[in-house]
Order: structure tokens, then C-alpha cells, then sequence
């Protein structure tokens, strides 16, 4: 091994501590309890020896965010292996269920990655790019299920012209997510209707979510899992699929 080679794997394995105590902070206290003065006195190094490594503390919470993203993809992505050959209403129910479970049992990095409002942290605040996060797997088994119905509600005639830019744009990612999956669709089957459809459907996804994970549901709900399985029952047979 080399002497760059060396210093490369150590200052990687060194990033990769900081993002490790980070995280730590972030499950123990939450958000604001991330900073680099905490990290330092974790790790027995000073604080000005960090922005070695990271440019500023939106910085590392950024990489933090990307982080906790790659392994909720990798969680969702090993539900879906579970039901290769599933018919695409178990795939949703499957992906959506997952989600939930992994936000109830971390509920500080839903918070920093979903709901936070640090617009300085690109990853947070939904300004990551859709295709890298959640958004990615919810959206293409959403895909595939508009997909297996020939018509899907409701119709392109529907959505506010307002809105028709924004989701053209999510047309041709949803299209290719089909298309990276062996699949073929175009813009007949997966038309703005549709597409409008599926990114209301996760506002409605998520905002049960966040009311659940922070505790917010209007009125007591001692189980709120039939509900959530109700919605997505719901979800689906709006699209004209029977779950």
C-alpha cells in the first residue's frame, strides 16, 4: 500500500467515524444536538480538526442525510425482494408498510431528512432529488402499478395546467424507473392524470406518517395501522386496482 493510498483509507475511515458519532448524537438528542464541538469531544479530537473533513456542520448533516437515505433504500429495496414475482398492489402495500416501520423506530432521522426546514441542508427538507431518496421506490412501484391498469384515474383533463410543467418532469423519471426494471410504458398509460395521482398519494402517505411518528393525529388512536392499511386500500382503488 502506498503512502496516498494509506492516507486516503484513513481519512475515509476517519469521515466515516464522524458520520457514525453524528448519527449517534442525532438518535440520542436530536437534531440540534449535532454539532461540531459534540463530535470533537466524541472522537477526543478539537473541533477546527473536523472541517478537515467536512466544510461546515450543514455539510456533515448533509452527508448524514445521505447516509440515513442509502440505508432506507436499502430496507425498502429488501422488501420488494421478498415479492419478486408479487402482483404490483402487494409491491405498494409492501413498500409503504416498510416505510412506516422504519420511520416509527427512527423517528429523529424521518425528522431530519423529512421534516426538517433547514433549507442550508439540501438533503433535508425534500430537496434532494426525488430519484435518490424515498421518492425513488415509492414512485416506481407506483409506476408499475398505474401501469398494470389501462386506464387509470383520473384523467389528464383533471390536473390544474398550473401544474403540468412539474409533473412532466416526474412523467419521464417514473418512466424510466419502468423502463430500468425491464418494463415498458409511455406517456398514454403513465399520462399527468396519473402521474398527479401518485404524488398525491404520497402527500396523503406521508402526512399520516408525520402525524404518526410526532404524535400529532388529531383525536386518540390507540392502533393507527388499520387506518394506515385503510388508506393505502383506498390509494390503490382510486386507480381502478383492486388491492
Amino acid at each position: 500500500m502506498t503512502e496516498a493510498t494509506r492516507r486516503e483509507k484513513v481519512r475515509a475511515e476517519t469521515e466515516r467515524d464522524i458520520r457514525r458519532q453524528a448519527r449517534a448524537l442525532l438518535v440520542a438528542h436530536g437534531r440540534d444536538a449535532v454539532t461540531l464541538r459534540a463530535i470533537a469531544r466524541e472522537l477526543g479530537i478539537t473541533a477546527p480538526a473536523l472541517y478537515r473533513y467536512y466544510d461546515s456542520r450543514e455539510d456533515l448533516l448533509n452527508h448524514l442525510c445521505e447516509d440515513i437515505c442509502r440505508d432506507l433504500d436499502a430496507e425498502l429495496s429488501a422488501a420488494l425482494t421478498e415479492l419478486p414475482d408479487a402482483p404490483a398492489p402487494a409491491q405498494v402495500f409492501a413498500v409503504c408498510r416498510e416505510f412506516r416501520r422504519w420511520a416509527l423506530a427512527h423517528p429523529q432521522e424521518f425528522a431530519l431528512v423529512f421534516a426538517s426546514t433547514d433549507t442550508t441542508v439540501p438533503c433535508a427538507a425534500g430537496g434532494g432529488r426525488v430519484d435518490e431518496q424515498f421518492g425513488r421506490v415509492f414512485l416506481e412501484v407506483a409506476a408499475k402499478l398505474v401501469a398494470s391498469d389501462p386506464a387509470p384515474a383520473p384523467h389528464a383533463a383533471d390536473v390544474p395546467a398550473e401544474l403540468h410543467d412539474d409533473l412532466r418532469y416526474y412523467q419521464q423519471i417514473l418512466i424510466a424507473a419502468v423502463a430500468d426494471k425491464g418494463g415498458r410504458v409511455d406517456e398514454s398509460v403513465l399520462h399527468l392524470g396519473a402521474i398527479h395521482h401518485i404524488l398525491q398519494s404520497w402527500v396523503r402517505l406521508y402526512g399520516h406518517v408525520a402525524l404518526e411518528v410526532f404524535g400529532r393525529f388529531p383525536f386518540a388512536v390507540s392502533n393507527p395501522e388499520p387506518m394506515f392499511d385503510l388508506m393505502l386500500t383506498q390509494m390503490i382503488g382510486e386507480m381502478g386496482v383492486t388491492a
